[in-house]
């Protein structure tokens, strides 16, 4: 039977009981969206893609969506100060798309990466993060250089697990610890720069959603195809998408590939292939 709107607006519903809250469902707009009584600030949900994942996930989809979506509301309603917790400011990566401002009209901190990506910044909280707005540096007195700094530094000293797999005589590392800064690995130059010396073929990186980072060592045409194919698979399934293309990493520049493959003569990759 398929999910429909009111049909995942009630189970929404039952989901969200909590006196201090209040849901309403926009039925033009499609929308779910849950917020404090006092305040106001609240989660709005796009109903069309929570009942894909259901359709394809079932309970589980929500259990999940429940557990981002009250973790959220519980950290909006809170205030919280940079000072004293510098090891927990991180770079977040972003859909270029991305709102630069909250819902309630605060300008949030963020910074240029690609035509694709955006550079936001987030206090850890634990099991969750907020991102940074102008309100926040200015009541505790810090720079945006300060906080860039500090943000950079704690980007490079984060892990790296890597996952190989070699598909076609291409490897390609994954690495996926869910920490809600696997994408911003991207952000360290000094890990890409190793990668770059070592590897045999191009440095391609993809970062599909917030929780995955993809490293290919691409040797032959096929590994172009492969990447995308995988880009596109989490792309889909990431609880914060963040883009279905990959990156070329040369001479500390990242270049979409779309880009640079429709400037590959069309004999060449035929001989390639």
């Amino acid at each position: 039977m398929k999910v429909t709107s009111i049909k995942m607006k009630k189970i929404l519903e039952e989901r969200f009981q909590k006196d201090e809250w209040k849901t309403t469902f926009n039925r033009d707009k499609d929308t779910f969206r849950i917020e404090w009584k006092d305040s106001g600030k609240g989660i709005t949900i796009t109903l069309p893609k929570v009942i894909a994942k259901y359709e394809s996930r079932g309970e589980p989809a929500v259990d999940e969506l429940a557990d981002h979506v009250e973790e959220a509301l519980r950290i909006m309603n809170e205030t919280h100060s940079l000072n004293g917790k510098e090891k927990n400011i991180f770079p977040v990566i972003r859909a270029g798309s991305f709102p630069t401002e909250t819902e309630g009209g605060k300008k949030l901190i963020s910074a240029e990466h690609t035509a694709e990506t955006r550079i936001f910044y987030a206090l850890d909280l634990g099991k969750s993060y907020q991102l940074i707005d102008e309100e926040m540096i200015e009541r505790e007195n810090w720079s945006i250089e300060r906080l860039k700094e500090i943000a950079s530094f704690n980007a490079r000293s984060l892990s790296v697990d890597l996952k190989k797999d070699t598909v076609y005589g291409n490897d390609f590392y994954f690495q996926s610890t869910r920490d809600g800064y696997d994408a911003s690995r991207i952000l360290n130059e000094v890990l890409l720069e190793k990668m770059k010396a070592e590897f045999e073929g191009e440095l391609a990186i993809s970062i599909p959603h917030q929780d995955v980072i993809i490293f290919a060592d691409i040797k032959n045409p096929e590994g172009y195809d492969i990447l995308a194919q995988m880009a596109m698979k989490f792309f889909a399934e990431g609880t914060v998408p963040v883009t279905s293309l990959s990156f070329l990493y040369e001479d500390k520049t990242l270049e979409p590939i779309f880009i640079l493959a429709q400037k590959k003569p069309k004999d060449k990759r035929k001989e390639d292939q």
